[in-house]
């Protein structure tokens, strides 16, 4: 006698489910409607169309090749790749740096706890827009003139930025410019000390049962940390992790304010150039939405393994 109520109420959730989506487009519909039309009104072009017109203008530091000829979505691709370099190196730092900092605040050296601390204290209580801003400038007034490089083995480090010098001739493997940097480091230093309370708090999470039972096997604490702690301490570190990862990602739109052409750089200047205003955002939105949800499912991914392992 259930079943057909149980059946009865899963129909009922599955009709207003649809009917709720159902409005949402209806109203996204209306609203993209009366948008066109009020562009066409007053005479606004609307449109993609320019993607596939000559930008017009010249990145500063790309991956891609880019020129003046170029179509908008070669810019516009350029950018997104700009975007996609810092997040993804700067993912990788903080993940060490964080972890670092965590460990140093669990340290028995009272002087390594205070200064972890007052790293988190410092770096997370000040904008991190102030932080880009500060480094950029910091960058260009204690840099060496160019030809003046200072260097350390391969690496040299000018005001042109940061060069992996292959030979005598000059001739390098990469270059990264003072804009990239301050971004990188900005970002990397702003979001590490966030990172570093949420290993802290994972590592918090294990019961010190676990520490002491490992003790008794004749673990050291290193292999304890190791073998025993981090991976328990992953199911409580990763969702709040992934989170830290997103707002680095998003965190990187800041980045226009020092120079450094990612995606929004290039999409405000497209937007100059073009009067495309809405289509140069929902670029933006586009690459960001995308690059937020491939890390989401990534880290998801990660947490699902994790969790198998640990069983």
């Amino acid at each position: 006698m259930r079943k057909p109520e149980k059946s009865s109420r899963t129909v009922r959730a599955l009709f207003w489910q649809l009917l709720a989506m159902a409005a949402v487009l209806a109203l996204l519909g209306w609203l993209a409607f009366n948008t066109a039309q009020n562009m066409q009104a007053r005479g606004i072009q609307s449109g993609f169309d320019f993607l596939s017109q000559p930008a017009g203008f010249d990145i500063s530091e790309t991956v891609l090749y880019f020129d003046a000829d170029r179509p908008y979505w070669q810019a516009f691709a350029a950018g997104a790749l700009n975007t996609l370099r810092v997040a993804a190196l700067g993912c990788g730092l903080i993940t060490v740096l964080g972890t670092a900092i965590a460990l140093g605040r669990r340290s028995r050296n009272p002087l390594l706890r205070g200064l972890c601390a007052a790293y988190v204290e410092l770096f997370r209580n000040i904008p991190v827009l102030l932080q880009l801003l500060m480094w950029y400038l910091l960058l260009a007034q204690a840099l060496p003139p160019i030809g003046e490089a200072r260097t350390l083995g391969p690496l040299a480090l000018d005001k042109s930025g940061l060069a992996w010098v292959l030979n005598a001739d000059g001739d390098t493997l990469f270059t990264a410019t003072p804009e990239f940097l301050a971004v990188l480091l900005g970002l990397t230093l702003y979001t590490a000390a966030f990172v570093a309370e949420v290993v802290r708090a994972g590592l918090q999470a294990v019961p010190r049962g676990q520490v002491e039972a490992a003790a008794a096997l004749g673990l050291s604490r290193a292999q304890a940390l190791r073998r025993v702690v981090l991976p328990q301490a992953l199911r409580v570190i990763i969702p709040p992790l992934t989170n830290q990862y997103l707002n680095l990602t998003k965190n990187s739109s800041l980045a226009v304010a020092i120079g450094y052409p990612d995606v929004v750089s290039i999409a405000n200047t497209a937007l100059n150039q073009t009067g495309r205003a809405l289509e140069c955002i929902a670029l933006i939105m586009a690459v960001y939405l995308c690059t937020s949800l491939a890390t989401a499912a990534f880290m998801g991914w990660f947490n699902a393994r994790a969790a198998i392992r640990e069983r």
